[in-house]
């Protein structure tokens, strides 16, 4: 819980003092902590180790062809989604991208045909017969494309158009992290008396929505803290979700199939960030292109206003140079320039509007999920 509070104010500081590299090299120390914590503290519940201690005298074959199945399928989704807007997507001449997605399709395929007829397969599509299951991994992954889409587009835009610095932009996302906490503890509270794990994931999600809808709704000129409370409400409703989902998804899930719900989920989770990563950077190249061509087709000698912004920057640059020409062209880039920062801001914004929509949309699978309710004593979390 201290990632959101420390991670970005650390990591911009870092960043900004070091180089971007030492970003990198602090996760050794802080994963080999977690390895010896992991090892020392974290135990498999008595029922996982019935089973793989049955497992283990039956000798079953590990799933080889699976893996590699999914190996192709991860591997070219992976390139496709970092590489598939620089490549021009499905317009790319060189086949490439249309390569990746045949050979995505056909791993996918070849995955699924595969672990539903294997005794022991890698991936246990059978988890997702519970509809409980199925809807709190659509939501999961969307909630985390929604996530890495705005970890993404947020700093972006303060450093690029706000003229922050990393660790200045750390400091603005930090303070949402101290709400999560906040936030947690109160979901975990209502769980352990009774509340109805649908209520609050509903609840989450609208108020994920109103936060992104929030930063939608900004614009270039607002202090800091007019950025902090927007993500402040956007965690909080992330941070609303993540206990009850939790509940949700596993409380039907019988014991021998817990663990490969719990691999399927989290696969989906993680790959829900690769998507909102990818799709967000795509919006907001395409986006920023959209808006410069509208925003330019009325900047020509007939409108009032560019006339009336020539007439007071123009003699600036005139005293500045002292040549006619000379200050003529720099008037006409600074409108450029001017143009250009407001089509990249409106991009960011309608990033940020597409992933609210979502959000609230996703509010219409919380109705066909079951009654969820977590029993009392029971520890809110994935195992």
């Amino acid at each position: 819980m201290l990632a959101p509070v420390v991670g970005p104010t650390l990591g911009g500081y870092i960043t900004d003092n070091y180089g971007w590299r030492w970003v990198f090299y602090l996760n050794v120390p802080v994963g080999i902590l977690a390895l010896v914590m992991c090892n020392a503290l974290v135990f498999d519940p008595p029922y996982l180790r019935a089973q793989s201690t049955e497992a283990r005298k039956q000798h079953r074959p590990f799933d080889t062809l699976g893996l590699c199945l999914l190996a192709v399928t991860m591997t070219s989704w992976e390139i496709l989604l970092s590489k598939g807007q620089e490549w021009d997507w499905f317009g790319d001449p060189f086949l490439r991208v249309q390569t990746l997605a045949l050979l995505f399709l056909l791993g996918l395929g070849g995955l699924i045909f595969r672990e539903t007829r294997y005794d022991n397969p890698l991936i246990n599509f059978r988890t997702l017969k519970d509809r409980n299951f199925r809807v709190c991994c659509i939501i999961i992954f969307c909630a985390f494309a929604t996530l890495y889409a705005n970890t993404v587009s947020l700093p972006a835009l303060l450093q690029s158009l706000f003229g922050y610095d990393a660790t200045t932009s750390g400091l603005v996302l930090s303070p949402a992290g101290v709400f999560a906490i906040i936030t947690l503890a109160i979901v975990g509270r209502l769980l352990g008396r009774g509340v109805d794990t649908r209520y609050l994931i509903a609840a989450g999600l609208f108020v994920l929505g109103i936060g992104s809808y929030w930063m939608s709704r900004l614009n270039l000129e607002i202090s800091p803290w007019q950025i902090v409370w927007p993500r402040v409400v956007f965690i909080m409703g992330l941070s609303t979700i993540f206990a009850p989902l939790n509940v949700a998804a596993f409380l039907r899930i019988p014991p021998q199939l817990r663990g490969a719900a719990v691999g399927l989920l989290a696969l989906l989770r993680n790959e829900g960030g690769s998507v909102g990563t990818s799709v967000s950077q795509t919006i907001q190249e395409r986006r920023d292109q959209f808006h410069s061509l509208r925003l330019g087709e009325n900047l020509d000698s007939l409108n009032p206003a560019v006339n009336s912004y020539f007439d007071q920057v123009q003699p600036g640059f005139l005293q500045q140079t002292g040549d006619p020409v000379a200050a003529k062209q720099m008037a006409l880039q600074s409108l450029a320039d001017l143009r250009e920062q407001q089509s990249s801001a409106l991009a960011y914004f309608d990033t940020f509007f597409l992933f609210a929509v979502i959000a609230v949309a996703l509010i219409v699978l919380v109705f066909f999920m079951k009654r969820s309710v977590a029993a009392k004593g029971a520890h809110v979390a994935a195992e």
